[in-house]
């Protein structure tokens, strides 16, 4: 709900009044002594869909648009004439449609000033970049909460729409802005996180989860940055809280800046390309969706003859995000497409080894595979690079040719390099204190918790003997 304030001109006062009564409006009107050219100050609560409408109207009787015009929330209105505005405004409009005028002002507000959007900015991506190099998503969650992305893509959308030129070339340039900043800071945090050694020397950054996940961006990257936009757009334009939806569009946003910066400092042309049209398709997509919902929503300028201003920019701007966005889009469908031939491949020589290995009484422990870094190789070679299989063994026992035959198997058409692994199992009966003996208990691992395999172990567990590892590789 709101109370809308209006001032009303001098000689307009009966042409205001008698359009309130005609809208079946409660009001109360006092007198304006202040000595200006206004002569008296109409209260008005209305639904917060109706504030548009009555608005219009109201210019439409006389009220001048430089007018005293304030919009202000409402906890609670008691009168049986405003619950029947409520039902009657319900039929015809979302409930929640702010107008026009709160949503650009909201839009405004949300762009904040240079210098905090700057600083706010920086230290955000500073957080953001450690949580990557960390692996830390905790960290990584923490960065997108403060980050001030969601103001300057909605003033962007909103400017467009509402004819706004001010708003939008604001708003443009605040996403610019920090796009720049993000990732120049991202790139000098990590050049001085990598040569003061605060990482062990050698790391490698591919390796990280938090990073690698935001290498090779697909189709579903574009499906959330699309959903950000639709969420910023109607948190906005319902005139609820906008700080949840801000995180979610920092989600698309910030992380892959902070990884370019990353793939720069560590020189990694696949960081940088993958996670650059990460940050450009979200942007794009962000920015698009928005902009249609509000468009969608019936947002238009409030002068009726530059609708066809505000008309022709929304399509030019529409058409050029999405010829961007399309191009941009054949990049997401190569590395979609080269997933799920690597995933068909892979799981081809998973089954090949398997068969192989179980035809001769051993098991297979892991089978791995060592990708190629190029983005671009991936979609017309979808083969490893390598294989490692580890193969569970009995002690003592002899398998002379099975290294031989995987690797024939599995590079029978020309693949990939193949390096088999042979790691000793041993099963051993640990004995109760009653004397009874336990369940055996198998283990690969030196520690003697399942589920890990070295290479060659050393130590044993209480209840396995000690025992050796033996690698062959191919």
């Amino acid at each position: 709900m709101r109370l809308v304030q209006v001032t009303i001109p001098a000689g307009k006062r009966e042409g205001v009044l008698d359009t309130l009564d005609d809208q079946e409006l409660d009001y109360v009107v006092t007198d304006e002594v202040s000595g200006r050219e206004y002569t008296a100050v109409a209260y008005v609560p209305l639904p917060t869909n109706a504030v548009e409408d009555v608005l219009d109207t109201l210019r439409e009787a006389g009220l001048e648009r430089d007018a005293y015009t304030v919009v202000l929330n409402a906890e609670t209105v008691v009168s049986e004439r405003f619950e029947a505005l409520e039902e009657r405004y319900a039929e015809e409009k979302d409930e929640d449609r702010i107008a026009r005028e709160e949503l650009e002002a909201r839009a405004k507000e949300l762009a904040p000033s240079l210098r905090t959007y700057a600083i706010m900015t920086v230290v955000s991506v500073l957080i953001a970049t450690a949580g990557l190099l960390l692996d830390s998503p905790s960290v990584v969650v923490g960065s997108m909460v403060i980050a001030p992305l969601i103001g300057p893509a909605m003033a962007t959308t909103v400017g467009t729409v509402l004819d706004d030129r001010e708003l939008f070339v604001r708003g443009l340039k605040l996403q610019l802005l920090g796009f720049s900043l993000a990732i120049v800071t991202a790139a000098a945090f990590a050049l001085v996180v990598r040569y003061v050694h605060l990482v062990p020397p050698g790391i490698d950054v591919l390796a990280i989860d938090e990073i690698s996940e935001r290498v090779a961006p697909d189709f579903l990257s574009l499906v959330i940055a699309l959903g950000a936009g639709v969420a910023g757009a109607l948190s906005l334009r319902s005139g609820v809280s906008a700080s949840l939806v801000g995180v979610m569009i920092a989600v698309a946003l910030v992380p892959p800046a902070a990884a370019v910066g990353i793939g720069i400092a560590w020189a990694q042309p696949a960081i940088v390309v993958g996670s650059g049209v990460l940050v450009a398709v979200n942007a794009i997509s962000i920015n698009l969706a928005a902009l249609a919902t509000f468009w969608y929503g019936g947002y238009r300028p409030e002068r009726w003859f530059r609708l066809d201003e505000a008309r022709t920019a929304t399509l030019y701007r529409v058409f050029a995000l999405a010829l961007s966005l399309m191009v941009l889009s054949a990049f997401l469908g190569g590395v979609t497409f080269a997933s799920y031939r690597s995933a068909e491949v892979e799981q081809s020589i998973t089954g090949d080894v398997e068969t192989v290995v179980g035809n001769s009484g051993a098991t297979v422990v892991e089978v791995s595979f060592v990708n190629d870094e190029s983005l671009l190789v991936r979609p017309f070679d979808p083969q490893p690079e390598r294989v490692i299989v580890t193969v569970g063994v009995e002690p003592g026992a002899s398998y002379p040719d099975l290294a031989e035959r995987i690797r024939r198997r599995v590079t029978d058409d020309g693949g990939p390099t193949v390096e088999v692994r042979f790691v000793e199992v041993q099963t051993a009966n640990s004995v109760g204190g009653d004397g009874s003996s336990a369940e055996p208990v198998s283990g690969y691992s030196s520690k003697g918790r399942s589920g890990s395999w070295p290479i060659a172990s050393t130590a044993a567990s209480r209840t396995a003997s000690t025992f050796s590892s033996s690698v062959t590789l191919m």
